[in-house]
């Protein structure tokens, strides 16, 4: 109805405008001139009055292009109080604002739930614009994985850490790579993803950081077991039988035919290498058997314990190796309550295993220090900690020492680490190395 009104009002004013114009025509052309006093003034007022609704309406538009400008969509044009013609105006101006509102929070509610969302994800998201490399998103997971407490730019990322800047510079769109890096005196295994969008007509590439350093640990533990089971299957399958030879040509030339018959005295030289060679056997044989203990560790038998009881069994075992050779024991424990559920035997393994390493490590020291200590992270993960003031070791090797095999000490035999690492994923948890050559090392083992 309104709008009916206002289309008669646009109509009526200009059909008043032709009659004035008309009637000033006809006044003109009869020569009448004394009635332009009527019909000059009519014409006037039919035109001024077109300009001012011309201008009313222009006003009106210029407010509300204002208002969109400022994003200001609070704003209400009282229609109730305008004049008729700009009624339909102000009511279409509120219709738009209302539906600018809609998109607004509809647009702030999804902005919100992504934000939750890439907050509450383990996955440590970073955007920046491709051209200037300003960053857009980092989201809490990116900076705690990197220790990052803000990033303006992707370029500041060179100064903290350069072979990361490097390969996420150079990585192209749907491609990934996994990168190590140093956190904590840690190596961490990250597998970076790219991928690009574009926004408001920027271009920003998006890059997705996660943490596969437990999921790599546990395939190349299940990959080396797999190789342990083979491998000392065939080594005693091959072996087995040279020891038993040796065994039979041994006891073959001390019968009394050949020990009573003249060459005897030349078949010492013999006897001697097959000697050797079933010394040789046997201490292969023996060094296959003790890596056969990675694979026979399959089934835990969990029970709840103190982790200061757990200390106090271990102080109690290992105190007289420790006087012996003047090391001191640091026990650090704040919270007496604090328990695990874990197999107790195999997690004493693990930190005699941890322990009788860092008495090597600390031996040479002036003043060797050994620390135990338990503490729950932020995450409600509790951490058992073995630190020393050793030789500590070179950043090169600390991603090898838990290899089977590998061994930094000449007569070592490589399984002590790898046995307590494939604990501890049975265990669900991690063993974590951090070391500094010439300052000491610490062992973390972290129980979910």
């Amino acid at each position: 109805m309104i709008f009916n009104r206002y289309e008669w009002r646009l109509v009526l004013r200009v059909l008043y405008l032709f009659a004035a114009v008309t009637a000033t025509a006809f006044v003109l052309v009869k020569g009448q001139y004394p009635y332009l006093i009527i019909t000059g003034p009519a014409v006037i007022y039919c035109v001024f009055s077109m300009i001012s609704f011309q201008q009313k309406a222009q006003q009106e538009v210029n407010q509300f292009v204002e208002s969109i400008h400022y994003r200001d969509f609070s704003r209400h044009f009282d229609v109730h109080r305008a004049p008729d013609e700009l009624k339909p105006l102000r009511k279409g101006f509120n219709d738009i604002n209302t539906t600018f509102k809609v998109i607004s929070r509809e647009r702030e509610t999804q902005y919100y739930y992504l934000q939750k969302i890439l907050e509450l994800v383990d996955t440590g998201i970073l955007s920046y614009e491709e051209e200037t490399g300003e960053t857009g998103w980092i989201n809490e997971a990116f900076k705690n994985l990197l220790g990052i407490p803000y990033l303006k730019s992707v370029h500041s990322l060179e100064k903290r850490e350069e072979a990361l800047y490097k390969d996420i510079i150079k990585l192209k769109p749907g491609d990934s790579n996994i990168v190590t890096i140093s956190r904590n005196q840690q190596l961490i295994k990250i597998l970076v993803t790219a991928s690009l969008l574009r926004s408001e007509g920027k271009l920003y590439k998006l890059l997705a950081f996660q943490n596969v350093s437990e999921a790599l640990d546990e395939t190349e533990s299940k990959a080396w077991q797999k190789l342990l089971s083979v491998m000392t299957h065939e080594i005693m399958n091959s072996v087995a039988p040279i020891s038993s030879l040796a065994d039979t040509l041994k006891n073959r030339l001390k019968s009394p035919e050949i020990a009573g018959s003249p060459v005897s005295s030349q078949l010492e030289d013999l006897e001697l290498g097959i000697d050797t060679i079933k010394k040789r056997s046997e201490g292969l044989l023996k060094f296959t058997e003790s890596y056969r203990n990675l694979n026979k560790i399959t089934r835990l038998d969990l029970e709840k314990v103190l982790v200061c009881d757990l200390f106090e069994n271990l102080n109690n075992l290992m105190q007289p190796s420790l006087e012996k050779k003047n090391i001191e024991l640091d026990i650090i424990l704040r919270d007496l309550s604090l328990a695990i559920e874990v197999d107790v035997n195999l997690i004493e393994q693990v930190l005699i295993n941890l322990l009788v390493n860092a008495i090597e490590a600390v031996k040479d020291q002036k003043e060797p220090v050994i620390t135990l200590s338990a503490e729950t992270t932020a995450n409600n993960k509790i951490v058992l900690k073995i630190s020393d003031n050793g030789i500590g070791m070179p950043p090169e090797l600390l991603d090898k020492i838990f290899i089977p095999f590998f061994s930094t000490r000449k007569t070592g035999s490589g399984i002590g680490l790898s046995l307590c690492k494939q604990i501890m994923l049975l265990h669900k948890g991690s063993i974590k190395v951090q070391s500094v050559e010439g300052k000491g090392s610490a062992f973390l083992l972290q129980f979910n």
